[in-house]
């Protein structure tokens, strides 16, 4: 059985180092699974049940496909960064081990730490493009509601409204732009700690 290492003969650079990417890491990690579940369920319901951006005419709605098609890349690159955010902590752990030959280097440190930056910024820049273009579809949308009274002396499509369904899409983008805010600052901030 492995004994645990004795953190007290670490240099004291090496414990706060240690310290911050165990727990940044963890807290980064929980916030961006957790909003990005979140976020993952209400875009498979909203795309099962086929009521986002769905309209009569199928031209004004192309803005939709394309706004969800970016919203679930920013998703999958929410699963990456969120799976950086748990390599800080294996880093952490890492870190702290007696075998000073099997720590991994301080640029090795910076280079995992960089990688998880930018594939949240890469995350973050393909979810705004989607919300942009979700926000633009139900903007248009909005403007081609009939004004004044409606369902007078016909049926109405209720397709053509904007429904809940779309601003729980806006909201899951949101929520994905946030945990890779999450996971952009928690990575600056383990960069600029380990960095010292």
């Amino acid at each position: 059985m492995r004994e645990k290492p004795e953190t007290a003969t670490l240099p004291p650079a090496l414990q706060r180092v240690a310290f911050a990417l165990r727990t940044f890491g963890g807290i980064s990690f929980w916030l961006q699974l957790i909003l990005g579940v979140v976020s993952l369920f209400v875009l498979v319901f909203a795309t099962i049940s086929g009521s986002v951006g769905r309209q009569v005419n199928p031209a004004n709605n192309q803005g939709t496909g394309f706004g969800v098609f970016f919203a679930i890349c920013g998703l999958v690159t929410l699963g990456v960064g969120a799976y950086f955010a748990f390599r800080y902590t294996r880093l952490a752990k890492n870190l702290i081990e007696s075998n000073a030959a099997g720590r991994p280097s301080k640029a090795d440190t910076l280079q995992i730490i960089r990688l998880g930056l930018i594939v949240n910024l890469v995350g973050m820049l393909l979810t705004i493009v989607g919300a942009q273009a979700i926000i633009g579809s139900i903007l248009a949308k909005s403007f081609a509601q009939p004004q004044g009274a409606v369902g007078v002396g016909g049926i109405v499509d209720l397709n053509r409204f904007v429904q809940p369904i779309d601003l729980f899409v806006v909201q899951a983008n949101t929520n994905t732009i946030a945990a890779h805010f999450v996971g952009i600052t928690a990575s600056l901030w383990l960069f600029n700690r380990v960095n010292r």
